[in-house]
């Protein structure tokens, strides 16, 4: 009997279609763009604090919303706002009443509720369960609040709380994008607890799900994930659109670990509805799979759906094995003259839909006077268009003159006539200027402006300068985990790896972790590694059990480069011995593929883990929330300055310094790793190149932006943005309100030094000292900047106090 399904659909499926660490714009309070009739309030306390003064940064009227009378602990008073339309809501900045100094109230803490029709309203509540958002500590400064989750809704109350009776007003701004998507609920089987034997008990219920519970169902939601007990051989899913669509095929990404009992779906049948008040029709859509006992990777399985209309859908999968394990879900759809491929990211376990734009078309009879009208009007429209890209080249040079006349006086006068630098600059603020007054310009060589295209503003070409002449190691990340002293690879044989030779077989598969340019990094299973290393092995006590691994495993087709590059990188990080520096263990090299086997670090990367906490309080011991105290965060930041000390004594630059490369083990000591940008769950920190991820700007020092030197200084502006995430619980991207155009025109503005450039603010968990320190670490001029010597001496004296 086939007993088990393992289903993971996440929701919002936003994620299809909308990036949250992207959709975060303004929405309309501010700028007045939401209508004072669109914002509405339960009470007032006078005309001039009514709700359409709640808006951020105004001074209008008494300066803000304030409920009426002493707001009491009991009090449910709200600021309503309506947003006119269904919108992915991430973000919510609030401020208190100032009113140019006059007033002194806000609201420390508030609740979010939130509805789609106005009707059935629903509260926020966190991943950890909790509905209370921290709010404001003065009356000025606004606070800033990532929806994890984010919503869709379109009507949004914002509920203050306080545990005292007290005056409060606020002021509001919501952030996000508007809702595109076509799904507008979807019905599966309920989640329940999953005990498998030797594995810890894990609840696959989804703590963010909005919808309705039926007779062991969810419904009515677009987020659930859930293991389903199904006694009958299938499992069945439902989905209703926003409207009828004609339906091309289904994909559906299955797990095939057919050794443990989990295969695809051996058949699916689907039959269709083409209103929501129609019955289903009889004729089903069936198609059988092709089942694989010999590839135990999970694959996309596309069932044909053969254009069927319907605005509704039902599902029956049908099991091959005990278990099927499902990580998405996505439809394809269009009319009758245009076809929709969705955009899926693959590590997002995501329900997708795309709807696809109506296109009209003109009937297959259509009189030829008409097409050739058409035709002369694309001819005259595309002659126009490159009319107008020749002027902008004109244009171009002409600016691209003028400015480099007045940059070469400004050059003599502020830094000399030496030759050689003053060249370098010329070209830099050509870069600059090209990029910034144009939008177009050329990398760090003479770039050609007649052919300048965005993506040619910013180059991953560009050469990188260490403190001395050094490697590129890409490993199978396609990124540099170290940049190191040439001289220790210039040569390179099999006896140069001091790393042992593991016996290949003895690796068992867990799970893919991440995926390079080159290869991919595994979790797996080293059997009897302790007894392999012997004494003195980094590895904790197991008690006879398997020890977890991390291996970075090479393809079999990468370029002899590539597998050169990943040979040194070996023989570099075998050197390398350091608490706080992750350890290769041993290597398989004797026969393709390539790997190496590295510490597994249990509780993942710092950034995942800081992310899931709050900061310790009477509050997260009452209701036992994951935390971490002020003393926790200061000794993460010890460990780190220590690793990276090590790393610059032997002239080593790691270029991705960030909390999503600092690795945990069970016992919270953190190690310096490379894994970040291999993981797609990270793929929106680094800035991409016609469509690759290539370099993380947003912890990268100035010169590393626009010069392409990487060296241990700017190693150290790094650790300063690592800090900031460390004091922000990992809570938002640095500079999560600018896009990363933004972040490089703020890159000019340090080069040029003229006291525009913006700075990451100061995190509230953060001691004044020690925000100090970060500033330090992001000063323009490079000498200034501290060394990680000085750094982990500064640090250290605060742990423990």
């Amino acid at each position: 009997m086939h007993l088990f399904l393992l289903l993971t659909l996440q929701a919002t499926a936003a994620f299809g279609q909308i990036d949250p660490a992207h959709c975060r714009y303004a929405l309309g309070m501010e700028d007045g763009r939401i209508k004072d009739e669109d914002i509405t309030a339960s009470s007032q306390w006078y005309k001039t604090t009514g709700p359409q003064y709640a808006r951020l940064n105004w001074e209008e009227g008494d300066g803000a919303w304030c409920p009426q009378g002493q707001l009491e602990p009991s009090d449910s008073q709200y600021l309503q706002v309506d947003l006119g339309r269904l919108t992915f809501l991430t973000v919510v900045a609030t401020q208190g009443r100032y009113a140019r100094n006059s007033g002194n109230e806000f609201a420390r803490a508030y609740r979010l509720n939130y509805s789609k029709d106005g009707l059935l309203w629903k509260s926020w509540r966190n991943r950890l369960g909790n509905a209370v958002m921290e709010g404001n500590k003065n009356a000025y400064t606004s606070v800033i609040n990532d929806l994890h989750p984010p919503v869709i809704t379109r009507y949004v109350r914002l509920i203050p709380v306080t545990k005292v009776s007290t005056t409060v007003c606020m002021r509001v701004e919501l952030y996000g994008c508007p809702w595109e998507d076509g799904l507008i609920s979807y019905s599966a089987p309920e989640g329940q607890l999953m005990m498998p034997p030797g594995y810890p008990i894990a609840s696959l219920n989804d703590s963010t799900y909005d919808g309705a519970h039926e007779r062991r169902r969810v419904t009515h939601a677009l987020c659930t994930h859930g293991s389903f007990s199904i006694l009958n051989g299938y499992v069945e899913m439902e989905f209703v659109f926003d409207r009828q669509r004609n339906f091309t095929s289904m994909k559906v990404h299955s797990n095939n670990m057919f050794s443990r009992g989990v295969k695809i779906f051996s058949s699916v049948s689907c039959w269709f509805k083409p209103r929501l008040i129609a019955c289903w029709e009889a004729e089903p859509v069936s198609f059988k799979t092709v089942l694989d006992d010999r590839n135990p990777s999970a694959r996309y399985v596309t069932v044909p759906l053969n254009r069927r209309a319907a605005k509704s859908l039902r599902c029956r999968f049908n099991f091959a094995d005990v278990w099927m394990m499902f990580s998405e879900i996505s439809f394809q759809s269009g009319n009758t003259h245009t076809r929709t491929r969705d955009t899926i990211l693959p590590t997002q376990m995501t329900l997708v839909v795309t709807s696809p734009p109506v296109t009209s078309y003109p009937p297959d009879d259509v009189n030829t006077p008409i097409l050739i009208g058409c035709l002369v009007t694309i001819i005259l429209l595309l002659v126009i268009i490159i009319f107008l890209i020749l002027w902008c080249q004109y244009v171009c040079k002409v600016l691209e003159k003028v400015r480099r006349e007045t940059t070469d006086r400004e050059l003599k006068d502020s830094i000399g006539t030496k030759l050689s630098l003053k060249k370098q600059i010329l070209k830099l603020d050509k870069h600059i200027f090209l990029l910034f007054l144009t939008g177009c310009g050329g990398g760090y060589a003479e770039p050609d402006v007649t052919q300048c295209t965005p993506h040619q503003c910013f180059h991953s070409n560009a050469p990188h300068y260490a403190e001395t002449d050094i490697v590129r190691l890409q490993g199978v990340t396609g990124s540099n985990m170290y940049a190191v002293p040439a001289l220790t690879v210039d040569s390179l044989t099999r006896k140069d790896i001091s790393a042992a030779e593991f016996p290949r077989q003895q690796l068992i598969f867990r799970e893919k972790l991440g995926e390079g340019q080159f290869g991919e990094v595994h979790l797996c299973e080293a059997e009897g590694l302790p007894e392999f290393l012997g004494e003195g092995s980094p590895l904790p006590e197991r008690d006879g059990q398997s020890v977890l691994v991390a291996v970075k495993q090479l393809r079999a087709d990468a370029t002899s480069q590539a597998r050169n590059d990943f040979l040194k990188e070996i023989k570099i990080m075998s050197r390398l011995n350091d608490p706080n520096i992750i350890r290769l263990l041993c290597v398989c090299v004797s026969s393709d593929p390539l790997c190496m086997v590295t510490e597994y670090m249990e509780n993942g990367d710092l950034n995942m883990f800081l992310s899931q906490r709050e900061i310790e309080s009477t509050l997260t011991h009452a209701n036992n929330i994951p935390s971490v105290s002020l003393s926790d965060l200061l000794h993460m930041s010890v460990q780190i300055s220590s690793g990276m000390k090590y790393l610059a004594s032997l002239n080593f630059v790691h270029r991705d310094l960030a909390t999503r490369n600092c690795l945990l083990d069970r016992r919270l000591t953190i190690k310096i790793a490379d894994f970040g940008m291999s993981r797609n769950l990270y793929s929106s920190d680094y800035y991409r190149i016609q469509g690759r991820a290539v370099l993380p700007i947003r912890w990268m020092a100035w010169e590393s932006i626009l010069l392409g030197k990487f060296t241990t200084a700017s190693d150290v502006w790094a650790f300063g943005v690592t800090l900031w995430e460390i004091f922000t619980l990992c809570k938002e991207q640095p500079y999560s309100l600018l896009s990363d155009e933004q972040v490089i025109e703020n890159t000019g503005e340090f080069f040029r030094n003229q006291g525009r450039q913006i700075f990451l603010y100061a995190p509230p968990l953060c001691p004044p000292s020690l925000f100090e320190l970060m500033m330090r670490c992001w000063s323009r001029d490079i000498p200034n900047r501290p060394t990680f010597e000085g750094l982990y001496q500064a640090l250290r004296p605060h742990v423990n106090q």
